[in-house]
């Protein structure tokens, strides 16, 4: 496949689980110049060039690669902007294929597409300098014989010199959906040339549920909880050293740290939170777990300021877990007893871990953004409001969830409690899994 002045070659790695099927792109091959081999090397790299480059890997040699594998897709569905440059090997395919025309094949391309968006964050959504995008396309456009400048075209932002993959997806698909209600509403506010349907994300049910046994015995949802919350709290006694009690209750902040999630806010009235953690017939602790981009300097700072709590005045009742991946993430979801979820709302196109945490019996404390909106909590959780977010959570600590925490039968059971525990979970089946957001794939954006 070409990329800049000169073509590469590209392999094909198989992972299988199941059913599923999953074809990773490598460049990293004697017969490519060593700046090429590391072209798949990081994910998210700062550096715009190889950025980009991923981008026509990706994109151009992930439809290549599915042609020389004889996969023939009767559509394209795109995840974000990362993979769109696949319109232009579309395109191509079409010209080559049938004799079109640029103009016409575009058409036929776009018929052939569907696109997902999942942030209105800048950040997620890639832009690149006119002239880098014109020097990585370069051979390309060569090879299928039509200007640079009419590839570049179809992604530049209007009246700029800017090329968004963003805007080369929106422009190359039939229909574009959203992952939640209100991050459709928002997006409107944005995109406004660009309407979204709305499909709300979902989770994969066998791979998040770790209370997989029959809980419908009065107790038993309980028990089988508190077997995961053991596994969490020696999870952090192994990488903290602290060492707190399964009877205790536990407050989760788990995802990536970055401002407008906001994971100092439980913390902006510190005293508070210390005395409210530690009253003796009620101690509350929290753990806190994730990362900033390596690039986002702010999220740094949030980083640095967070660790100086937990591990000062805090360290007695407050935690941070240096990783926040698939091997910690099911210790999270399912072994906390809050699901602390703070977001400016607005911000959060969906967020899935609070569904994955509710599956599991682990009660959500959300401000209402992304699929919180849609969801009903009578009985399952508890909104915050985003405007006094901070404030808000400690309210609903120590006046509601709290009490009805240590509110125990004389079995040790904390029955309203427990109810809220099913609630949580069969909403996320009946409304949050991944079944249903194919469903609505099928229905809404394939048919």
């Amino acid at each position: 496949m070409p990329v800049e002045d000169r073509i590469i070659q590209v392999q094909a790695w198989n992972w299988r689980r199941g059913g599923v099927r999953v074809i990773l792109l490598d460049t990293d091959l004697e017969s490519n110049a060593p700046t090429d081999r590391r072209i798949n090397d990081h994910l998210y790299i700062d550096d715009k060039q190889t950025r980009l480059k991923q981008g026509v890997v990706l994109g151009i040699g992930g439809l290549r690669m599915l042609e020389a594998l004889g996969i023939h897709p009767s559509f394209y569905h795109l995840n974000e902007g990362h993979p769109a440059l696949l319109t232009l090997e579309l395109i191509r395919h079409q010209m080559l294929e049938r004799g079109l025309g640029f103009d016409e094949a575009k058409q036929f391309a776009r018929r052939r597409t569907v696109l997902t968006n999942h942030t209105l964050v800048p950040a997620g959504n890639e832009v690149f300098s006119n002239d880098l995008t014109s020097a990585v396309l370069a051979r390309y456009a060569e090879e299928i014989a039509v200007p640079v400048s009419d590839l570049v075209q179809l992604g530049l932002v209007q009246e700029s010199s800017i090329f968004s993959m963003t805007m080369l997806a929106f422009r190359m698909s039939a229909i574009i959906n959203s992952v939640s209600k209100l991050h459709a509403k928002k997006a409107k506010e944005i995109w406004t040339d660009h309407p979204m349907a709305s499909v709300t994300n979902g989770i994969h049910v066998p791979t998040w549920d770790r209370i997989s046994a029959d809980v419908s015995a009065n107790g038993s949802f309980w028990k089988a909880h508190q077997e995961r919350k053991r596994e969490l709290l020696a999870h952090i006694q192994t990488e903290t050293g602290r060492k707190w009690g399964e009877d205790e209750l536990l407050v989760g902040w788990a995802r990536r740290i970055v401002r407008y999630k906001r994971p100092l806010s439980v913390l902006e009235d510190v005293r508070r939170f210390a005395d409210l953690a530690r009253q003796a017939d009620r101690p509350i602790r929290i753990v806190f777990a994730g990362n900033p981009h390596p690039s986002d300097e702010d999220g740094q700072t949030l980083k640095t300021e967070l660790l100086c709590l937990v591990d000062g005045e805090l360290s007695d009742v407050a935690a941070y877990l240096p990783s926040y991946d698939l091997a910690t993430a099911p210790l999270l979801v399912s072994g906390c007893d809050i699901w602390l979820n703070t977001p400016v709302v607005g911000f959060e196109a969906c967020g899935t871990s609070g569904m994955k945490a509710a599956l599991n019996g682990v009660l959500p404390c959300s401000t209402r953004d992304g699929w919180v909106a849609e969801a009903e909590l009578f009985r399952v959780g508890w909104i915050l409001q985003s405007e006094r977010v901070g404030t808000d959570a400690l309210d609903v600590l120590e006046r509601d969830i709290a009490p009805m925490y240590y509110d125990r039968g004389a079995d040790g059971v904390p029955d309203l409690w427990e109810l809220h525990m099913r609630n949580a979970r069969q909403m996320t089946l009946n409304q949050f899994s991944a079944t249903r957001v194919l469903k609505g794939y099928v229905e809404m954006l394939y048919s």
